[in-house]
């Protein structure tokens, strides 16, 4: 029996098998089993030398956003409107088989934009190159999952199950359960707040199920058995997800109206033009990119090119900064002068773990060479030992 095969076997006992008090931990069991399977379904089959084929493209620009949906849902016309690349657009199914980029130029940035194939039902299984697909949405910031406005809500619901089964957590963040492996001393369990959905022995029984029978599990929040079982399981990604309505102009304007109103998500028109500056601005404020522009001293601010940071690549602190202009500037750095949101005063004196807003403006204080200030007597620098204890003592004299 193969792995697809079993996971279906264990899907089936779920849905027959009634939830209450009494069978919580059998399901819990379950679902742990299923997860294991899943993340051997993901990996590589044994023996094989190469890494299979795929069209991963290369990373460009500040960021990357990934175009997620059923085929002919409008990805590769809202690719070329946004970006102006052409990817080929027709009225049957699968028109677009690999991954098409495009360069967004927003805000003084570049966003790198991917048109991927259309996803179907089975992606996770290996359906329609489901798999190729899912791993590139993996190495981007941020997904745009674009949906058909006058398909049925189910659409949106198979999508993110697709890309839950491969580990992708869409618009949640890491829940708060510490987990440590040990060698010994048994599994140690602990709880800063009263646990509803999970309890000791439900814990105990999914770690044997793994084989862990040393570890440390501290529980800061009321997780569930899928939280804890993410936690175990150590490659889940959590990425921000933007549901993108296309093909508003077929619908009522009631329809449109309740669809703008759910949480993280645009409504567009590919066909007529419609909202992709309200598209591109929710695109901004979700990948939260901060712009930070250098100034020399002495000169004018350069608002030409911006540094261009972010807490998903790196971070957004002054030493950050410093990093992505070179790798050796932190050491020399002495203070750095602010101005901008982040800023009580103009302009500030920051110190390295100082946290920069957008459209701050930095100018970096070097620490002085003490070697070349002045010579003989005007050093300001002595090079004696400051203790007597360790100068250099003369020689007795001779009598």
């Amino acid at each position: 029996m193969g792995i697809i095969e079993k996971i279906k076997e264990i899907e089936a006992e779920m849905a027959r098998t009634q939830k209450n008090k009494a069978t919580e931990y059998h399901l819990g069991q379950l679902k742990a089993k299923i997860a294991k399977l899943r993340t051997q379904l993901l990996e590589p089959p044994k023996g094989s030398s190469g890494g299979g084929e795929g069209f991963e493209v290369t990373k460009f620009g500040h960021g990357r956003v990934a175009l997620i949906g059923f085929p002919s849902v409008g990805k590769s016309t809202l690719l070329t409107m946004l970006t102006g690349t052409h990817s080929e657009a027709a009225s049957y199914e699968f028109t677009t088989l690999t991954c098409i980029p495009g360069i967004i130029h927003y805000n003084d940035t570049k966003i790198q934009l991917l048109d991927l194939p259309g996803i179907i039902e089975g992606a996770s299984e290996g359906k329609g190159r489901g798999r190729q697909v899912i791993a590139v949405a993996k190495s981007s910031d941020i997904v745009l999952m674009v949906l058909d406005a006058s398909k049925s809500e189910g659409h949106r619901q198979i999508l993110t199950k697709e890309l839950e089964a491969v580990g992708l957590r869409l618009n949640k963040r890491p829940p708060q359960i510490y987990f440590k492996r040990k060698k010994t001393g048994g599994i140690s369990f602990n709880s800063t707040s009263p646990l509803t959905h999970v309890d000791e022995k439900l814990c105990y029984q999914i770690l044997h199920e793994y084989k862990i029978h040393n570890a440390e599990l501290l529980f800061r929040e009321d997780a569930t058995v899928d939280d804890l079982i993410d936690v175990i399981e150590g490659n889940r990604k959590y990425m921000k997800c933007i549901y993108v309505y296309n093909k508003i102009d077929v619908i009522g304007i009631d329809d449109v109206d309740n669809l703008a109103r759910q949480p993280n998500s645009v409504v567009i028109s590919c066909n007529l033009k419609l909202n992709f500056d309200r598209l591109l601005a929710k695109m901004w404020e979700e990948m939260g990119l901060v712009r930070v522009y250098t100034k020399p001293q002495g000169q004018q601010p350069d608002f030409s090119d911006p540094v261009v940071l972010s807490a998903d690549r790196g971070g957004c602190t002054v030493e950050d900064f410093c990093n992505h202009i070179h790798r050796s500037l932190v050491k020399e750095v002495k203070y750095v002068l602010v101005w901008g949101i982040s800023a009580r005063h103009y302009p500030q004196h920051c110190g390295l773990s100082h946290l920069l807003q957008d459209e701050d403006v930095v100018q970096i204080v070097k620490k002085k060479d003490r070697e070349g200030e002045g010579r003989g007597r005007f050093k300001s620098h002595s090079t004696a030992p400051a203790r007597i204890s360790d100068r250099e003592k003369k020689a007795p004299l001779k009598t």
